[in-house]
């Protein structure tokens, strides 16, 4: 058997999180240790705010995650605060400076009514001013056409098993796309089969949604090292100030 627990730890391996080797990553640490409050919304295991610990964060962080596996290895961390949820159904009220979306999880915001009620609450979650930060794929880049199982990944988990993890793309309807993740062992026993959509927002339709739910767009960028989003960008990378 493959569990939830198994699936969590996999996602570490694969998602290694390393501000110094990775710029998306020292993007996002940078935001967090200029801020006092921190609300990581789909924080999974955690990595982001650990990592901001151990880099001397003194200030309150949160994680908020559905995923209960997920979380069970981000309380591996107690100093940090993690609750079981998701961005439309909390209540906190301008308890925070910073809220960001990282490793893509504002994708998973997929109907207009789920992105509406969360960014609702994400605004009500900041305090005046506070900044939202978040990037998204941009469809211009159409990195679903890489999610095939040419482009499968192979990783040695924590019990010694060699895995084989590909991704086949079930449907492209609109701007959802429906792909399917396959963990199999090392003689092509499929051990588990996770299915997901992802939303592809181009720059107008985030930008009107953003603006309507009280953000104004402080930045956006490109890529990792700020350049502006251009006809070649695969990142919409974005920083929002609640108004």
């Amino acid at each position: 058997m493959f569990s939830d627990a198994d699936a969590a730890e996999l996602y570490d391996l694969l998602n290694p999180w390393d501000a110094v080797r990775h710029p998306g990553d020292a993007f996002y640490n940078d935001l967090v240790m200029a801020a006092d409050a921190v609300l990581d919304v789909g924080c999974g295991t955690g990595s982001m705010l650990h990592q901001a610990r151990e880099y001397g964060h003194s200030g309150r962080l949160v994680g908020l995650d559905p995923d209960r596996a997920a979380l069970e290895r981000a309380r591996r961390r107690t100093d940090i605060e993690w609750v079981v949820g998701v961005a439309a159904e909390v209540a906190w009220k301008r308890e925070f400076d910073l809220v960001t979306m990282v490793s893509h999880a504002f994708q998973c915001l997929v109907g207009d009514d789920e992105l509406r009620t969360s960014l609702a609450a994400i605004r009500a979650a900041l305090r005046d001013g506070g900044l939202f930060a978040f990037e998204t794929r941009h469809p211009q880049a159409r990195a679903w056409e890489e999610w095939n199982p040419s482009n499968a990944s192979e990783v040695m988990d924590a019990a010694g098993r060699k895995l084989h993890v590909a991704h086949h793309v079930e449907s492209v309807l609109g701007d959802v796309v429906t792909f399917t993740e396959t963990t199999s062992d090392s003689d092509g026993t499929v051990l588990r089969v996770d299915r997901a959509s992802l939303r592809f927002l181009d720059v107008p339709t985030l930008g009107a949604f953003l603006a309507e739910a009280g953000f104004a767009i402080e930045a956006q960028y490109g890529d990792w090292h700020r350049g502006p989003v251009t006809d070649t960008s695969r990142e919409i990378i974005v920083l929002a100030r609640r108004v």
